[in-house]
């Protein structure tokens, strides 16, 4: 910065992020309950899973894309804050927008819903973009550590904890709109925060615009995308043929086979093609990175999926009604948000003293034990309590796995290697909601005596997830200076 750091300026750089992950989780709460509306119950699953799809894609490719863009930009508001303030004001349209197509019915909804989720993706990804890179362009080398922690803490623990008491509760009353505009509130005011920033024009002209990663990023997504919808729609016919089958335990474990098929082809071959079309021939030197993006994709299919359905799976099993389902899949994921929030710190140095292959391990097995836990019992608390270890298996796993990912990359081309982890990102939500969604239709269909059997069984195909992020992590073969740090004697 030009001027000495204040301690507002940790709050102004990163408050922002508290209000797109408000706005995000509203959503979570808010958009299966109008699809649910505007699609019915029974294939409800199968358009929220074709809208994560699609609207996930866009958002990793327009992040790409608006972060090159406020990277050259020479506005005279500077180069991150003209996008943050113009991407914020047509989020907030898209927002309104939304909250008036709670009078809407049947599919002209759910079409008008799916634009809509479209254009507002672009917008939140062009000021998301831009709001990444505040912290390097205005934040100096030594004091980056405690503005990234602050970013963390913003980001995602307090915005779902003001989620579950504050939003939750009106989205449990039925007004959806009133959700939306406190959301929509929350980021406006994030943003005019964000404002402050003593941001600069961009002195001197940019050099041309090198549009090859971009390039790359398309045809890799387009090919990931390609692959996830192949594998759905070979998912979705496979599933009509068991339906018929006349025994409930083989609709299940055919089904529950299926899935988890599609799912780990979807991870293991779309990653592995994935990023051979973006790197080429260097990939075969970085096998490691490849494993590491394996695992990622996998633990995050589970943990992201299991909040994308979990008003679905508390109205399906434990027979709450309509919004109602709101409250207690808000206070599930507080809950593993909390969790996260306490162990990811202490877990940097679990990382560092006990090896981060280890604590992977030991996450991806924490989170099976835990979605296990939940989907043994109808008990709320045991719920939380599940949920209570999937957080902490998450906190273990946010921190040792980007420690291992920076230590895999090469480090003159770090920022190219860990840009492609968004395949991960954003493909968790992709594969895991459009594969998963219409099993968990089918199921329901096909046991209609067995409260929840669809969502538990993609419950289940999720824990199977986290054992082959794993198996995957295992194959990673480490250099001796990725070792953990021997305890001083």
């Amino acid at each position: 910065m030009q001027r000495a750091i204040r301690w507002f300026d940790y709050i102004t750089t990163n408050i922002y992020f508290f209000g797109l992950t408000t706005l995000s989780q509203t959503n979570g709460l808010v958009i299966p309950l109008l699809i649910q509306g505007f699609v019915g119950e029974a294939q409800k699953a199968t358009y929220l899973g074709n809208l994560r799809l699609w609207s996930l894609m866009v958002a990793l490719l327009m992040q790409a894309l608006f972060g090159m863009l406020s990277d050259r930009s020479t506005l005279s508001l500077g180069r991150r804050r003209p996008f943050i303030l113009s991407g914020t004001l047509l989020n907030v349209v898209f927002v309104a927008a939304t909250a008036l197509l709670v009078a809407t019915q049947g599919m002209t909804g759910y079409v008008l819903l799916f634009i809509v989720s479209i254009f507002q993706q672009t917008a939140s990804n062009a000021a998301h973009a831009a709001a990444q890179g505040l912290i390097p362009d205005r934040v100096p080398e030594n004091l980056r550590g405690r503005f990234s922690g602050v970013k963390a803490i913003l980001e995602f623990p307090l915005p779902v904890i003001f989620v579950a008491f504050v939003i939750a509760n009106i989205v449990k009353g039925g007004s959806l709109p009133l959700a939306l505009a406190v959301a929509a509130g929350v980021l406006l005011l994030t943003m005019a925060l964000t404002m402050l920033v003593p941001e600069q024009k961009l002195e001197g002209t940019p050099p041309p615009l090198d549009w090859a990663p971009f390039k790359n990023l398309l045809v890799m997504t387009l090919f990931f995308t390609a692959v996830i919808l192949g594998l759905g729609q070979i998912t979705a016919w496979v599933g009509t043929g068991i339906q018929k089958m006349a025994s409930a335990g083989l609709v299940l474990g055919a089904m529950g086979i299926l899935g988890l098929l599609s799912m780990l082809i979807a991870v293991g071959m779309g990653v592995y093609a994935s990023i051979r079309i973006s790197l080429g021939k260097e990939a075969q030197a970085n096998r490691n990175f490849t494993w590491w993006v394996i695992s990622r994709l996998a633990f995050l299919v589970g943990i992201n999926n299991l909040s994308t359905f979990a008003v679905y799976y508390f109205q399906s099993r434990l027979g709450y009604a309509g919004t109602t389902a709101a409250g207690p899949a808000a206070q599930l994921v507080q809950v593993v948000g909390v969790m996260i929030f306490l162990s990811a710190l202490p877990s940097g140095w679990l990382a560092d003293r006990f090896g981060r292959k280890l604590l992977l391990v030991i996450s991806g097995l924490a989170a099976t034990v835990g979605t296990l836990i939940v989907l043994l019992t109808t008990s709320l608390t045991v719920i939380y309590i599940g949920g209570a270890v999937i957080g902490l298996a998450s906190g273990l796993f946010f921190s040792a796995n980007w420690a291992m990912g920076t230590s895999l990359v090469p480090k003159d081309q770090a920022a190219r290697f860990l840009g492609l982890s968004n395949l991960a990102g954003a493909g968790a939500g992709a594969v895991g909601a459009y594969i998963g969604g219409p099993i968990a239709d089918q199921v329901t269909a096909s046991l209609p005596s067995v409260p929840g059997a669809g969502y538990a069984l993609l419950f289940a195909i999720y824990a199977c997830m986290f054992l082959f992020s794993v198996a995957a992590i295992t194959r990673v073969r480490l250099e001796p200076d990725h070792s953990p740090i021997p305890s001083p004697i």
